[in-house]
């Protein structure tokens, strides 16, 4: 039996593999916690074992996607990443801090901020342009402090996430996501139209850890 972590930027997704109890807990309050196999952004020094953030969601694609192929992206706080899987093995996979960077955080905060309800704010078909959650967040105030609504102004925000996320994973017309982002369901309405995004929650990570228990010598293999 085992304690797996996923120790991202903002939040922390823990399960207990004798219980079955998983928890999400904020980072900034789990300065104690030790788990057995970690991963993600604030792992370093949290666990006995430490899986690399890309090995971690592709196994959890594997562990979750009853598919022969598919694309798996994951939005955090901080960045986001993607895999690419076909027959088992690892096809594509990419990483951004850059043109990603604090898109799920800042719109998580924005939302606090505002008090919005992202499940009664109705999706924009204009977009922010956003290379960088900061610059962005700029950008909307601009837009609030000329009169647009605060409810359009972060609208428009996500859209611009999802465009810059959607076109970073080559613009499929469908994919998996991993990540806070699932339960977002502004965000999940601001693809475009015709895009099939299929939602797995926060978890991702975490059953990648758990392939690693059940199917050690099984990790994705590269073409």
């Amino acid at each position: 039996m085992a304690r797996l972590g996923d120790f991202g930027t903002t939040w922390t997704k823990l399960l207990d593999t004798e219980t079955g109890e998983r928890l999400v807990v904020a980072t900034r309050e789990a300065h104690d916690l030790a788990v057995d196999i970690a991963t993600g952004h604030n792992a370093r020094g949290r666990g006995r074992r430490h899986v690399n953030e890309l090995i971690a969601l592709a196994q959890g694609g594997l562990r979750l996607i009853r598919e022969p192929e598919f694309l798996l992206l994951d939005v955090g706080s901080r960045d986001i990443k993607y895999v690419h899987m076909r027959e088992g093995r690892l096809v594509g996979m990419d990483w951004t801090a850059t043109c990603g960077s604090l898109t799920g955080f800042t719109l998580e905060l924005l939302g606090r901020y505002y008090g919005l309800d992202y499940a009664k704010v109705p999706p924009s078909d204009k977009a922010v342009p956003v290379t960088c959650g900061v610059l962005g967040m700029e950008q909307l105030f601009e837009l609030i402090s000329q009169g647009l609504s605060e409810e359009e102004a972060v609208a428009r925000f996500a859209r611009g996430i999802t465009l810059n996320a959607h076109r970073f994973i080559g613009e499929p017309r469908r994919f998996h996501l991993s990540g806070g982002m699932c339960e977002n369901p502004l965000f999940l309405r601001s693809f475009p139209q015709g895009v099939e995004v299929i939602p797995l929650g926060r978890f991702v990570l975490v059953e990648g850890l758990l392939r690693e228990i059940e199917c050690p010598a099984n990790g994705p293999g590269a073409e």
